[in-house]
């Protein structure tokens, strides 16, 4: 088995020591009297000698590359070793594609061996960044995460602040690989051989189509007989166990495709007709409109589950009084524009490729919303965030669910910071300041900001909450800045709901957190659960533990709904606008559905409304047919040809395309 799963990297070995053979003989003199004819077996074996070792010291170099690579993600030497040697694994094979990208730069660049410098930087660079991601998010490095480097840019001067030595070290070391990479590239660039024309064609007639023939690898929605040979094996509902059984290069890879969306099995015009809800009303059916606040509110988590500790005071009275439930968060420590996506829609994350990003991805145009919905009931729809407005693609993706107006930090008046970012009182304020202005019914969707990490000790000059308990010192630092930050999140709703209580017109608030905060060593350190970052995979208790935010759902003319449970975010539409009083074929009646058989719908863990567990669920042979059709309405109207607007978003979709809604058609 092992000399097996050596042959196809001989195969490779055999390919770059032909090609060196042959720059040899084109670089010899040819002529009637070339000495190369004349020479003895032995003589020719001298020649070819010292190519032969070129080209195996090319795969000591890759291999030492890839097992730098596995040892850097996987931060561990053995299981980096164990990769490559594993015969049930492709290291060799990734080994093997590297050298075939090093000749494709080499033949391009006219140099030989420029193309293994070349991908040096570009192999290891993303692999540190994906283990910092990891240290933070629990998840690698995926290629989508490239889209939005410009937020993380934009979160410098925080993180620099946090980390000053560390920000100095990471610019200086980036300074200097820049520097020396560039020094190395001149260099070489004057010492490696050149290569001929003639040379450089003999390398892409090689090279050319065995990378075209290994261009439908990367469809893991097929099977692919030489993918499965190589042992590449994708594990895409599984994003852990697919980097580490195919490795960092090759399960990036074969993450590169993830923008197309294959359509479910059965999908068609008559599957999305069968599903129409009949003659359900668009719109309020026994109550005056009523004004809604959506409140996403940054990092929101109960800091008193945090066991052998002690949180005084209570740093969320108010939200405890008021609680209806709580949202499992199908994100943790960030990746909030995934949580807006399901709250704002009604559609699930879990039957999106794995690492995809919505809002960066697939909103590329119109797409119903509770925003659409409340425009076409006669509502003022608007988006408040107290932060950059491209930041997530907000402003595109808000003018394609139908917001008329995005009032972003560029938008909005001066507000009080706390620390870097903008006060919840702050922000709280100005709602109630925009509210007041109005006289229409108003739908709102506010993004807090202040319980932003990092949670740097000294971001607010005085901390009335006091930790107590076995905690290292700086882990209680960030915990009570945090819990700061709580507490004011905490009187600003209280603020909030003080104000709707003495306004005629009902105001139902919603308030939820998006995912648990970055607390890092907190989490292990007090017991919490023993890694800094949520597990992906896991007992639904310790799930459930690890992605629960506090949720309230109040109106002023009934109070807080209570007993929701913990529900996913994508059934939030669901029951704010059975508080309202409003009746919709896709957010009351079909999501009702949903909501009436199940309580969680993540990529790894199904709970029904009984609190039954079903892991794994999306591989299961059989998908509920509830479930079935919920993955192809969304399907339809994200990537399809949307046969169920009519049915199911009539009045939403109509003001949309009426309106000729397009992302960023927002003014300045």
């Amino acid at each position: 088995m092992i000399g097996c799963r050596w042959r196809p990297l001989f195969r490779f070995a055999r390919t770059e020591m032909a090609l060196a053979s042959s720059d040899t003989a084109t670089s010899l003199p040819v002529g009637p009297l070339s000495e190369t004819a004349d020479l003895p077996w032995h003589g020719r074996l001298g020649r070819l000698l010292p190519q032969g070792r070129a080209g195996l010291s090319s795969l000591l170099l890759v291999l030492l590359l890839v097992g730098a690579v596995e040892w850097i993600t996987r931060r561990s030497g053995t299981e980096a070793l164990a990769f490559l040697l594993d015969p049930l694994r492709p290291g060799l094979a990734t080994a093997g594609l590297v050298i075939l990208l090093a000749l494709s730069v080499d033949a391009l660049a006219g140099r030989r061996y420029l193309g293994l410098l070349v991908l040096l930087p570009l192999a290891l660079l993303p692999a540190f960044i994906s283990r910092q991601k990891q240290l933070f998010l629990s998840d690698p490095l995926y290629p989508a995460d490239l889209l939005f480097g410009r937020q993380v840019m934009a979160l410098m001067p925080v993180l620099v602040r946090d980390r000053p030595l560390m920000a100095a070290a990471v610019v200086f070391g980036l300074l200097a690989l820049l520097v020396g990479l560039a020094l190395t590239l001149r260099l070489c660039w004057r010492r490696f051989p050149v290569l001929s024309l003639r040379q450089r064609l003999k390398r892409l007639a090689v090279v050319l189509p065995i990378m075209v023939a290994l261009v439908p690898f990367l469809d893991y929605h097929n099977y692919f007989w030489l993918r499965d040979r190589l042992r590449i094996v994708p594990i895409m509902w599984d994003q852990t166990e697919n980097y580490r059984h195919n490795g960092f290069l090759m399960a990036f890879a074969l993450n590169a495709p993830m923008a197309r969306v294959s359509a479910p099995s059965g999908y068609s015009a008559e599957a999305i007709h069968r599903m129409d809800p009949g003659p359900v009303p668009f719109g309020t059916t026994h109550r005056t409109s009523p004004d809604v606040i959506m409140v996403m509110s940054e990092s929101l988590f109960d800091p008193t589950r945090l066991p052998r500790l002690q949180l005084s005071p209570d740093p969320m009275p108010t939200m405890r009084a008021l609680q209806s439930g709580h949202v499992f968060s199908p994100e943790f420590g960030g990746m909030t524009a995934n949580v807006e996506f399901e709250a704002l829609t009604g559609f699930s994350n879990a039957f999106l490729p794995y690492g995809s990003i919505p809002y960066q991805q697939y909103v590329r145009e119109s797409l119903p919303s509770l925003a659409a919905f409340f425009r076409a009931e006669g509502y003022v729809a608007r988006a408040i965030h107290p932060f950059q407005r491209w930041f997530w693609n907000r402003e595109t993706v808000y003018s394609a669910f139908g917001f008329e107006e995005f009032r972003s930090e560029e938008r909005l008046p001066p507000l009080d910071k706390r620390g870097q970012f903008a006060s919840d009182d702050a922000l709280m304020g100005e709602i109630m300041r925009q509210a007041d202005l109005l006289d229409r019914p108003f739908f709102f969707f506010a993004v807090t900001l202040q319980g932003h990490g990092p949670y740097e000790a000294g971001r607010y000059p005085t901390e009335t909450v006091t930790v107590t308990g076995d905690l290292p010192d700086a882990e209680r630092a960030a915990l009570s800045t945090y819990a700061q930050g709580v507490q004011e999140a905490d009187k600003a709703l209280a603020r909030l709901i003080d104000w709707a209580e003495q306004r005629d017109r009902e105001t139902i608030i919603l308030l939820f957190g998006d995912h648990l905060p970055p607390l890092n060593a907190v989490y292990p350190e007090s017991g919490f659960m023993p890694d800094v970052t949520a597990a992906r995979k896991g007992k639904p208790a310790d799930m459930a533990l690890q992605h629960e935010t506090p949720l309230i759902l109040w109106s002023n003319r009934t109070g807080p709904v209570r007993d929701l449970g913990t529900i996913s975010p994508a059934l939030l539409p669901y029951h704010l606008l059975k508080a309202g009083g409003f009746e919709h074929p896709f957010y009351t009646e079909f999501l009702g559905k949903v909501a009436a058989r199940y309580s969680v719908l993540d990529r790894h863990l199904l709970l029904n409304a009984q609190g039954k567990a079903a892991p794994d669920w999306l591989q299961a042979r059989k998908l509920d047919p509830l479930l079935a059709d919920y993955r192809m309405l969304q399907h339809d109207m994200l990537f399809g040809r949307r046969h169920g607007s009519d049915p199911f978003f009539r009045g939403d979709d109509r003001l949309l395309a009426n309106e000729g809604q397009h992302p960023g058609r927002f003014g300045g």
